[in-house]
């Protein structure tokens, strides 16, 4: 193999390490690796809580911005949402640096909407390498939310709000199961809580009318792109590059017609049911009592909240 040229930049790996049963930082040094062959430098950061590794990335991209190649975040969909925010609040300042993926979490729906490899941390850092050089980057629209309090979080996939919100609540205590079989599993234990949300909508739709209305259900998503809870595509046809979100929801439904409509979220054939509705939206304030809204898996807070768009916010090397 040739000797690798001079250093041209550095790779920012941050890695939650307890993704992937703990082996995500063995993943980011493989990662790691592949990045330097081409005569780049790459930096591992990580730490025992990701509010301190957040700041850590933070500080490093600021002190670096313009030697940094890439952000390549290791672990699942609540790591890809914190690189997310981090390169959001840069760009702000003007500093526009691109995010690469090593899947390593529970989810990682993210990642397999762009085809990611998974599981294969090597691979994932090939195609980050590939996709440096790609005549038209590829941009990914965030999802924004505002609470009352000023809070401001950001997410890649969806937000939830209804039941999809509770059975994330139960997943995220099974540490030891991963991907759609979790997130099963805690469908089938949280149905029998299963309870109508009488929710208030302020919608902007993508023709900029505005509307607001009343509409019950038993699950409501605000997705960036395809697929929730390791796969499950619950709009199969979200894309994450035109500028808008997909309002989804499902109409009440008792246990039993509800446990009909589950084995189509596998497939994709619950979109063709007259209990789903879904629409392309700019913007969407969601309020209901008691629901607490999630998103790219992780808590977020209580709602009401208000959802938009970032189009095109951050360069995604996937």
């Amino acid at each position: 193999m040739a000797e690798p040229g001079p250093s041209r930049g550095t790779f920012v790996l941050a890695v939650n390490p307890c993704a992937g049963h703990g082996r995500a930082l063995a993943d980011a040094h493989r990662a790691a690796e592949l990045l330097r062959t081409g005569g780049d430098e790459a930096v591992v950061l990580s730490a025992g809580d990701l509010g301190t590794l957040v700041e850590l990335v933070r500080d490093r991209l600021r002190a670096h911005a313009l030697t940094t190649r890439a952000l390549v975040v290791v672990g699942g969909d609540g790591m890809v949402q914190a690189g997310l925010g981090v390169l959001v609040e840069l760009a702000a300042q003007g500093v526009d640096l691109p995010l690469g993926v090593v899947p390593c979490g529970t989810g990682n729906d993210l990642a397999r909407h762009f085809a990611v490899p998974l599981r294969d941390p090597v691979a994932a850092a090939g195609r980050i390498l590939r996709r440096l050089d790609d005549p038209v980057p590829r941009r990914l629209d965030v999802g924004r939310v505002r609470f009352p309090d000023g809070r401001t979080s950001y997410f890649g996939t969806a937000l939830c709000a209804g039941f999809d919100a509770v059975v994330n609540e139960r997943a995220n205590r099974w540490l030891r199961l991963s991907g759609s079989t979790k997130y099963l599993l805690a469908v089938l234990v949280e149905i029998v809580r299963l309870r109508t949300v009488h929710y208030r909508l302020d919608v902007e739709d993508a023709g900029g009318r505005r509307r607001t209305e009343r509409r019950e259900g038993v699950l409501l998503n605000v997705a960036n792109t395809s697929s929730i809870g390791g796969g499950l595509p619950i709009v199969p046809g979200a894309r994450a590059d035109d500028g808008l979100l997909e309002l989804f929801t499902v109409a009440p439904l008792g246990r039993a017609r509800f446990l009909v409509l589950f084995p189509r979220l596998f497939s994709g054939r619950h979109v063709e049911l007259q209990c789903v509705r879904t629409e392309r939206v700019r913007s969407v304030v969601v309020d209901a009592p008691d629901v607490t809204a999630y998103a790219d898996g992780e808590r977020l807070g209580p709602l009401p909240a208000r959802v938009d768009v970032l189009p095109a916010a951050v360069r995604v090397l996937a």
